[in-house]
């Protein structure tokens, strides 16, 4: 529970090993204290008696210290909270009280007829925010409203860390020095997007294991912004929420309430993997669905089949897929309507009666049959001009009445935000789901917005937020009527996965690239916030024909998509019966290892730089070692790999190899891979034995 001091006016939210603090001046300034290691109500009440710096000419001394910097008044800082009414524009609130329960702090401030809420939750040691707009007064425009702000202790020389990247080219990290100024990161295209994921951390002198960390991941599945400031006395604050600009958020009635998404952060001295660690373990027990239910290992069929899909090729493919050891089987594009390219179809989902005569039902039982579950591609946000929904309902796609309607990939955006539009998508999806025994839905959405406009609508800027509410609302109305379902999230790939999305689905598409090489630094940088649970990577056809032509062993592929959740997308009609068998041998091994792979600790051996690189996962006294060599030059030895997590005083038995192994010796001299030369890569089980197993042990080298 949060504490409170005897005043009333100093709050300490604590988790296991990190602290929150914030203080209420006289003036009833909100500034904050301290987020950081531990601390107790005594020292946040030190915290709050220091007086704040003397004033400087052309500053305030406000700025970089306030805890959520309203427009107006002795402020330069951008401001979390912008509004105006017909008479002024601003805020001028005065403290109106506080109250705790659950575990969750809340600060009610007030200016006229509108009330602001500042929520606190502190989760283990990740604080999650979020703010309420409650008016009672004439309607409000809100401009802004950001989930939080997040201020740094006074350091020098900040270091930033974000992922950055592009369609078949996500999450991959960048850390460079914080210049004064800002840096902003966010997306403008009604989605969270592939150019960044809503995730910044700040450090001065981490390593991969040590050094303290902040971090912070906003919780919104739409436009979004997140700025990292250092201001000019070198104080950094971050400022982030939904919307990527200030041009109008909502327009706020009278009797009106409006909720911000979750912006949560976490400080950690445990280097950049420690904190990885902790976010990994926050969205585990408080966010991901079912987090103890280990994920199947999948095929799809697309790469397979693309738009050219019969029944009678799909029950082929899942015999063979099914022989492999293959626990779902999914149908991906082309299954429904007059879907036979990208052209026509999406928006009429039912199934193409030439293709499948009897729906889908018939497929899913016979794959049922096979032992397997059985799953669809669906992407119901969008529509093709060459469908019966367009035909029947122009006016329900987003559009600027008297301009061109922008057609990417040859469809158009539905408008979500219309109730009409979101109960034909209920109708439709639980209609489907209701016919055929479905398990999994691939959950697809491949445009950004462009012409987001809603005729008649008097404040259209609505269109933005309402969208992603509207999707969070269908998604969870149809989890509720069919808990059996799990759901993907896709979009192109990477394009939208952030921590709002992730409490509505079991898991990620994390690209449309599936070269095992590119996937080690995309998967390295995923990692940084996300858990391998929720990481989706499939083992495709060599050569890589979509991208790049590269060729690569079936080793490679399937170890390097063995760091997350497993699945296979390939044309198995193609593959030898040679590669079919070792295939069958890497699936069973991925389900021995899958419980440490997807519920386990994270450790980053060694990051994908051109050589070696290599990931640990430690669950209870089983430890996995995951390894890819993308090259070995000059005849150099391959470098042990020095192992985290391990007990040093305990022997642990390699199944690979055979040997045992001193915890210290692996911890301190690393082990050996025995690989060697170009696009190799090895698997390796290690198990702590009990004390009674050790016997009397010589000293093992590696």
């Amino acid at each position: 529970m949060p504490e409170v001091s005897e005043d009333g006016r100093t709050w300490l939210l604590s988790g296991p090993t990190s602290s929150y603090a914030l203080h209420l001046t006289d003036r009833d300034e909100l500034v904050h204290l301290h987020w950081g290691p531990r601390i107790a109500l005594a020292d946040a009440r030190a915290l709050a008696r220091r007086p704040l710096p003397d004033h400087r000419p052309f500053e305030s001394p406000l700025d970089g210290r306030e805890e959520y910097p309203v427009e107006g008044g002795p402020r330069f800082v951008r401001p979390a909270l912008s509004v105006r009414t017909r008479e002024r524009r601003g805020t001028e609130w005065t403290f109106a009280g506080h109250e705790s329960d659950d575990g969750e702090l809340r600060l009610r401030f007030r200016d006229g007829g509108l009330t602001v809420t500042l929520h606190y939750r502190m989760r283990d040691d990740v604080v999650e925010r979020w703010v309420t707009l409650d008016n009672r007064g004439p309607a409000v425009e809100v401009l802004r409203a950001d989930s939080a702000v997040w201020t740094l202790p006074d350091r020098a020389h900040w270091r930033l860390s974000r992922l950055h990247g592009r369609w078949a080219a996500e999450s991959r990290l960048i850390r460079s020095p914080l210049d004064h100024g800002e840096v902003v990161l966010g997306s403008r295209r009604g989605h969270t997007g592939h150019q960044h994921l809503p995730w910044v951390a700040l450090d001065t002198d981490a390593t991969e294991e040590r050094g303290e960390v902040h971090g912070c991941a906003l919780g919104w599945s739409g436009s979004w912004r997140i700025a990292v400031a250092r201001l000019p006395d070198a104080r950094v604050q971050i400022t982030g929420g939904a919307g990527h600009d200030d041009s109008g958020l909502l327009m706020l009635g009278t009797g009106e309430t409006h909720v911000t998404p979750v912006f949560a952060a976490l400080w950690s001295d445990g280097g950049f993997g420690g904190a990885s660690r902790a976010w990994h373990a926050y969205q585990r027990a408080h966010v991901i669905p079912d987090p103890d239910r280990d994920r199947p290992v999948l095929f799809n069929s697309w790469e397979a089949t693309g738009f050219d899909i019969s029944e009678e090729q799909q029950r082929a493919l899942a015999a063979r897929a099914a022989a492999m050891g293959v626990e779902l089987f999914v149908v991906d594009d082309g299954w429904f309507g007059a879907r036979t390219g990208d052209r026509a179809g999406l928006g009429d989902w039912t199934p193409n009666p030439d293709r499948f005569p009897g729906g889908l039902k018939p497929l899913a039982d016979h794959v049922h049959g096979l032992g397997m579950r059985f799953g669809i591609w669906v992407e119901p946000e969008m529509v093709n001009p060459d469908s019966d929904l367009y035909r029947a309902h122009p006016d329900w796609v987003q559009f600027q009445p008297g301009r061109t309607r922008t057609e990417f990939r040859n469809q158009l955006v539905l408008n979500l935000a219309r109730t009409d539009v979101q109960e034909y998508l209920w109708e439709q999806l639980d209609g489907l789901l209701a016919g055929a025994p479905i398990d999994y839905v691939k959950w697809d959405f491949n445009r950004c917005f462009t012409d987001a406009g809603w005729p008649g609508d008097p404040y259209p800027q609505r269109l933005w937020t309402e969208h992603v509410h509207a999707l969070y609302t269908l998604l969870d109305r149809l989890r509720a009527a069919h808990p059996g379902v799990a759901f993907e999230s896709c979009s192109g790939g990477g394009g939208r996965i952030d921590l709002g999305i992730l409490r509505r689905v079991d898991q990620v598409w994390t690209s449309d690239n599936t070269d095992p090489l590119d996937r080690l630094a995309i998967q390295h940088g995923f990692s940084q916030i996300h858990p391998a649970r929720v990481m989706a990577a499939w083992v495709t056809d060599s050569p890589n024909t979509m991208l790049n032509g590269r060729t690569s062993s079936l080793r490679l592929r399937f170890v390097s998509a063995m760091a997350g959740v497993l699945g296979i997308g390939g044309d198995l009609m193609r593959w030898s019966e040679e590669e079919r068998a070792e295939a069958r041998a890497w699936v069973a091994l991925y389900k021995e290892i899958r419980p440490v792979v997807q519920r386990g600790d994270l450790y980053r051996l060694r990051a994908p730089e051109g050589g070696l690189s290599a990931v640990q996962y430690v669950l209870g006294d089983e430890t996995v070692v995951l390894a890819c060599l993308q090259a070995q030059h000059y005849g150099e030895p391959v470098p042990a790999l020095r192992l985290r997590g391990l007990d040093a005083s305990s022997v642990y038995a390699c199944r690979e190899t055979g040997e045992e192994h001193r915890g210290a010796v692996l911890l301190h001299h690393g082990l050996r891979t025995g690989l060697r030369g170009d696009l190799d890569a090895a698997v390796f089980r290690l198990r702590r034995l009990e004390s009674g197993d050790q016997g009397d042990l010589p000293d093992i080298s590696v």
